[in-house]
């Protein structure tokens, strides 16, 4: 089994206690109104929303994937970091055992938030991931911040 590890900085114009409200805590009402072509739905499927909580995301048309489950295994609201790994989905596969993701949000001197993640990978026997291995799936993510932070700069009263 190998472990891969993949970080990833970038920043915002949004603070972090408005970002990660939209970002985390309201991200299951808030994606699939502003990108339904990404995610159809989101939805609790065990839980009650904080750690232990388990959510089915649903994708749009066109996705590589159906649908992925995952745990939430922490949800720091104080200190707005949030993480959580895939417990099911095309996602996993016999070559890739786990899939975990941490984001952290940091307030930064200009007033926005620097947006710090983690990707860590376990794989089965001598399987590698390569960083171009997880390009497409950053590249989509980085799509739907963007998304989620236009329409933040859009409306200003929003998630506040």
């Amino acid at each position: 089994m190998g472990v891969f590890t993949y970080t990833d900085e970038s920043t915002s114009v949004i603070p972090p206690p408005r970002l990660f409200k939209a970002l985390v805590l309201e991200a299951d009402t808030l994606i699939p109104k502003i990108a339904p072509q990404s995610v159809k739905s989101a939805e609790i499927v065990e839980g009650v929303g904080g750690v232990g909580t388990i959510k089915k995301i649903s994708f749009g048309e066109g996705s590589h994937y159906s649908y992925v489950k995952h745990r939430i295994d922490g949800l720091d609201k104080d200190n707005f970091v949030y993480s959580y790994s895939l417990v099911e989905g095309e996602a996993l596969s016999d070559k890739v055992e786990k899939i975990s993701y941490e984001i952290k949000l940091v307030a930064s001197a200009d007033g926005g938030s620097i947006i710090k993640s983690t990707s860590n990978y376990q794989t089965t026997g001598d399987v590698e991931i390569k960083e171009e291995d997880v390009k497409a799936g950053k590249e989509k993510a980085t799509g739907l911040f963007k998304l989620i932070e236009n329409y933040l700069v859009a409306n200003p009263d929003a998630y506040n």
